[in-house]
């Protein structure tokens, strides 16, 4: 019985074609700035997103770290969602690495510009001096949550009124674009820095991208040597991320549509699902069984526990619509 995994997006493979191009890459050391395809790839990577550089690093979570450490100095206050990826899922970096402190703000995954100007500390030694915003979109632990327009572009007008800037935690960018008609460098125009993931939606194996002004992008360039993230013949791995943006953006369509069946399957087996998917990940609940993952995991269905009786599966290219009814049925076998 063939495994069906719904742990993550980060859990794709890449496909014959995606090989053959990394398999085909021009490759040069990296770091005397000299590799043909990541170079192409990072200005592939600026234009997607409307800014004027962009650097490939090995991670989510060097992207962030380094726009974090670029943005703010020691002691620094940080605004952010509740449960934001940057203070829940990336071991304490921002404190470990840049000194800061990350307040959370709103609730689940959103915020609104009253919500800043609430949190923004007085301009005086006994407080820490806020300096940067932090907006994940689509946010993971709320379920794929796109932060709504609207409410982004008033959120940018309290930051820049004080005196702020602003990183997009955009590890899903593509999932809201597609998501909602808007083109990813509109989500990304009124931010200083903006990071993006290959390795999730888009399905390459490796690397993300954090873009922003070409100065900017140069201090991001010493960041990155300094944890670590030089990296050498790395066109093997852009070449990956050159043909996830040519070919795996417009599918991800389908990723969501997988994830709305899903949700529709499970709250016909009076599963409860909350809140109902926007994107690719759909959160549900089996309030007296703290188990079920692992009794899932026995009958071939991979998902992961964010909390006693609460569960997270995440649609993506491995799994197509019909794996997504195989699972229900699954799951429909194991509550009966």
């Amino acid at each position: 019985m063939a495994a069906i995994d719904l742990r993550s997006d980060t859990v794709t493979r890449p496909g014959a074609a995606m090989r053959a191009a990394m398999a085909a890459a021009a490759v040069g050391d990296d770091v005397y700035g000299e590799d043909p395809t990541v170079n192409a790839l990072q200005e592939a990577a600026a234009r997607r997103v409307g800014k004027e550089a962009a650097l490939f690093v090995p991670s989510g979570t060097m992207a962030n770290q380094a726009a974090i450490r670029v943005s703010t100095a020691h002691g620094d206050l940080v605004l952010a969602s509740e449960g934001a990826h940057i203070l829940r899922y990336e071991s304490g970096a921002a404190a470990a690495i840049s000194g800061v402190q990350v307040a959370t703000i709103g609730s689940a995954g959103i915020f609104t510009a009253e919500d800043v100007r609430r949190a923004l500390t007085p301009r005086d030694h006994h407080h820490p001096p806020c300096t940067l915003i932090a907006v994940e979109n689509t946010h993971n632990a709320s379920g794929g949550r796109v932060f709504p327009l609207e409410m982004l572009s008033a959120v940018v007008a309290v930051a820049r009124e004080r005196g702020l800037r602003l990183h997009l935690d955009g590890a899903r960018l593509f999932n809201a674009e597609i998501a909602t008609g808007i083109p990813a460098a509109r989500w990304a125009a009124d931010f200083d820095t903006v990071a993006f993931c290959l390795s999730k939606g888009l399905g390459a194996p490796v690397g993300s991208l954090v873009c922003g002004s070409a100065a900017t992008v140069d201090r991001l360039h010493r960041v990155r040597k300094m944890l670590g993230g030089g990296m050498r013949q790395a066109g093997i791995l852009a070449a990956a991320g050159l043909y996830a943006l040519e070919h795996n953006v417009a599918r991800i369509a389908d990723d969501h549509a997988n994830a709305a069946r899903l949700a529709r399957g499970l709250a016909a087996l009076d599963i409860f699902v909350d809140p109902f998917p926007e994107t690719n990940i759909v959160l549900f609940s089996v309030p007296n069984d703290v188990d079920f993952a692992a009794r899932l995991r026995a009958s071939g269905v991979l998902v992961n526990t964010v909390a006693p009786g609460r569960f997270r599966a995440v649609t993506h290219l491995d799994v197509a619509s019909d794996a997504i009814d195989d699972a229900l049925e699954r799951i429909r076998r194991l509550c009966g």
